[in-house]
């Protein structure tokens, strides 16, 4: 251990609320930073946060805040955003309004810049500040490595103009502080024809390029440290397309994927439109690969609450979201703002073709009432049963479990909820040890004094899971559904599945439907029932 890291430890352990002590430690922080630049960093982050909340009470714990928040700039990408925009007045600032949402996607492109991760995919609403976070980002990665280039691209020149001007004025506005934090690169020129910028010595590839997808790249640019993608797709229409959707993926495959040296990273931002679209055509590829990351932050949280609530006035409330989901058709409100593909021609349970109600049942004992469970032990699969009361000829989905926790969670679960509805009778689907769990919820049902009609069977295997699915698609869909105003955050978790779901290719879960399926063959083949009626003659 250096002398500096032992001075560095030591000062460490003096009462760091005494300005002069932080302030000591601090000056250390410079001298261990070209030995250990992850604990100077690490140090100066607490310092940081420390002078912060100190600043209060004497103005040099401000001046010092600022110092170590230049400090840390160059390594810390939360800290350069801070910094770049400290003189910037309150109501123009981009970043500290919005930062309390933004910082798990600066934490994801952190991660992205130091190697953890080299592949970053972003889905966030419209107008949350997710493009312009990622031209910040780009900003600070030409500072930190100029002598590399960085491509940019998306699906129009005004796309990717606005692009350029604006990375341009972050480094050379003095509105923003870049210089600052890269005092020791040099601007070197611009191009607005060829959208170009490039930092400290020419070489033959700009330090960044801006580029659309299907324009001229071969020769002219190289991604050797990132590949930036934001919106390759332009709209829904040019999604619905799927044989321009194909192309696009080509285009981005051909024009820019073969531009990237080994070790470029990359950034794919984009609204889903699609699961078919390049952002969706990655995820498929590489979904069990770890150096592969998919951020999704929707406008409404699972309890229908916005997730965008930023400070300052900037953000959007509750309230504006639903406004908008009332407004647009379900599948593109699905995409834009829910980060969730647009899928309209290939869904099995579109939303619009299914029937609600307000969670109300009709003011009459139930002809019968029905489960059905497709029993899960965890893994990423849910434990799915929905509970059926049937008036006549109409069913209603009046509860479901939709659980991903392993049996000892799910068993009570599943206990608790046949002992409130009392269904007639209940199957549990047999497959993989289903008929043990079956009869465990039978035997501790007999012991607590409850007795219901539990059974079990086999899905044939015959048959594929998704053909089954489909085979009972239209008695599915006569079925009625608690609406999303009345629903559960569990049953609405159990419908998001539900009306995902896809005829050709493969569902990543399909439980929810796979119940339902059962629950209808169930209904229709192994559970009738007897009705006491006057003799007629």
């Amino acid at each position: 251990m250096s002398e500096n890291i032992q001075l560095l430890h030591k000062l460490h352990q003096n009462d760091l609320s005494q300005y002069d002590n932080l302030n000591g430690l601090f000056e250390a922080c410079r001298y261990v930073l070209p030995e250990d630049e992850t604990l100077a960093v690490k140090t100066a982050k607490e310092i940081n946060n420390l002078a912060l909340i100190n600043s209060l009470t004497a103005s040099r714990f401000y001046d010092l805040y600022n110092r170590s928040l230049l400090f840390l700039a160059p390594f810390d990408f939360d800290s350069y955003l801070l910094y770049m925009e400290k003189d910037r007045e309150s109501q123009k600032k981009f970043y500290l309004p919005r930062r309390r949402v933004l910082l798990t996607l600066v934490e994801d492109l952190q991660d992205l810049e130091e190697n953890k991760i080299e592949f970053l995919g972003v889905s966030l609403p419209t107008r949350t500040g997710k493009s312009t976070l990622c031209i910040f980002f780009m900003s600070w990665v030409m500072g930190r490595h100029p002598d590399k280039a960085n491509l940019m691209s998306g699906h129009s020149d005004i796309l990717t103009d606005g692009f350029h001007d604006e990375s341009l004025s972050f480094i050379t506005s003095p509105e923003y502080r870049w210089a600052d934090v890269f005092p020791n690169v040099k601007f070197e020129s611009k191009s607005a024809k060829y959208e170009t910028i490039n930092l400290d010595t020419p070489s033959r590839f700009p330090t960044l390029t801006c580029r659309t997808v299907d324009g001229t790249l071969t020769g002219a640019v190289e991604a050797e440290n990132y590949l930036y993608c934001d919106d390759l797709v332009k709209n829904r229409e040019e999604s619905m397309n799927m044989a321009r959707l194909e192309a696009k993926y080509q285009s981005y495959l051909n024009q820019l994927v073969d531009r990237k040296k080994e070790g470029c990273k990359e950034l794919m931002v984009g609204t889903r439109w699609n699961v078919a679209d390049p952002i969706g055509k990655v995820q498929a590829q590489y979904k069990n690969n770890p150096k592969y990351r998919f951020r999704v932050i929707p406008a409404l949280d699972e309890n229908n609450e916005s997730n965008f609530m930023y400070d300052n006035g900037v953000g959007f409330s509750t309230k504006h979201y639903l406004d908008m989901k009332d407004k647009l058709d379900s599948n593109e409100w699905m995409a834009k703002f829910q980060g969730k593909p647009f899928i309209r021609e290939g869904l099995l349970f579109p939303e619009d073709e299914l029937n609600y109600y307000n969670g109300t049942l009709p003011g009459v004992d139930a002809d019968r009432i029905i489960s059905a469970c497709d029993v899960a032990w965890g893994g990423g699969d849910s434990l799915s049963q929905p509970f059926c009361y049937q008036f006549g000829e109409i069913g209603y989905i009046h509860d479901v479990i939709f659980n991903t926790g392993d049996k000892d969670i799910t068993k009570p679960v599943v206990v608790g909820r046949i002992k409130q509805h009392k269904p007639h009778m209940v199957r549990f689907e047999a497959n993989n040890g289903g008929d043990e769990y079956a009869d465990d919820i039978d035997r501790i049902l007999r012991e607590d004094g409850f007795k219901t009609n539990i059974s079990h069977r086999k899905a044939p295997s015959t048959q594929a899971k998704l053909s089954r699915i489909i085979q009972y698609a239209p008695d599915i869909k006569k079925l009625y559904f608690i609406d999303d105003k009345h629903a559960s955050k569990e049953y609405r978790n159990f419908m998001s599945e539900f009306t995902m779901m896809v005829q050709i290719g493969k569902n990543e879960h399909d439980d929810a439907g796979d119940s339902l399926g059962q629950l209808i063959a169930f209904m229709d083949g192994g559970a009738g029932y007897c009705k006491a009626f006057k003799r007629p003659y």
